[in-house]
């Protein structure tokens, strides 16, 4: 299928994980990438990847949180490519081991978190929204978190500023509709990326197996394939949206695992 042929799609966050898988999904579904990292190597291996199967990208290295660098990534897309249609705003996160509780957070990672995760957002949002109002339209995937619905005992940071991208995604559905700019956000459960394979002992990742619904964690395509839909015309009617693409935890009740081995085999 060609869901998103003559489309120009930037995808930040795109060296690893979910940003690489939906780069490369994107461009199966026809899609030319800008496929944009802080580390320059990942990127150029993302972008590799993405021309050995027959698609069309560009590596960029981008720091997120420079408005003049985000400049310089939308400026190359649209020079190297004849314009933007779509924004994968990916990049985010926290360091679990200082962003700990209210009272024993790190109040650097806080400023950090807020950064990488609500500014990274905003910044990519307003240097995309000139060129796809003057394309007629255009769609912004934001990527949030089910940290953002829930509390949690640990990463306070994480969970207050992807709750911020998802109200920053609302804001700029209802501003920027009337331009036919769709804006959507992601909020992924737990997904085995680098991130959650270096940061997470393997008790939790077996306790995050077991608070889900599915038998299993996320893989990075479960996530990409979301980002597809949201890039396409499929989803033209869909803006202000949060797609939670968790595997069933937030809506399972913590008795569930449980009370599962009460039932009769």
């Amino acid at each position: 299928m060609e869901r998103l042929k003559d489309k120009v799609a930037v995808v930040t966050g795109a060296g690893s994980g979910i940003g690489r898988a939906a780069a490369q999904l994107m461009s199966r579904e026809g899609a030319r990438v800008v496929v944009a990292d802080y580390d320059t190597a990942a990127a150029e291996e993302s972008a590799a990847l993405i021309a050995q199967d027959g698609g069309d990208a560009l590596a960029v290295t981008v720091d997120v949180t420079d408005e003049d660098s985000v400049a310089r990534m939308t400026a190359s897309a649209v020079s190297e490519f004849g314009g933007l249609h779509v924004l994968c705003n990916h990049v985010g996160g926290t360091n679990p081991s200082v962003d700990l509780d209210v009272l024993r957070m790190d109040m650097d990672e806080f400023d950090r978190a807020v950064a990488r995760n609500l500014r990274s957002t905003l910044l990519g949002t307003r240097h995309a929204l000139p060129h796809m109002i003057r394309a007629g339209g255009g769609s912004i995937i934001n990527t949030a978190s089910v940290a953002a619905l829930v509390g949690d005992v640990l990463q306070t940071s994480y969970g207050a500023v992807k709750a911020a991208v998802v109200n920053l995604t609302k804001s700029t559905a209802v501003q920027y509709g009337p331009h036919n700019v769709r804006c959507n956000a992601v909020a992924p459960g737990a997904v085995v990326t680098p991130a959650l394979e270096n940061n997470l002992p393997e008790g939790v990742v077996e306790s995050l197996k077991k608070g889900n619904a599915l038998p299993r964690l996320g893989s990075p395509e479960d996530i990409g394939h979301t980002m597809v839909f949201l890039a396409s015309d499929e989803s033209r009617y869909l803006t202000g949206q949060l797609l939670v693409v968790d595997g069933g935890v937030t809506m399972q009740s913590s008795a569930a695992p449980g009370r599962r081995a009460q039932l009769p085999v």
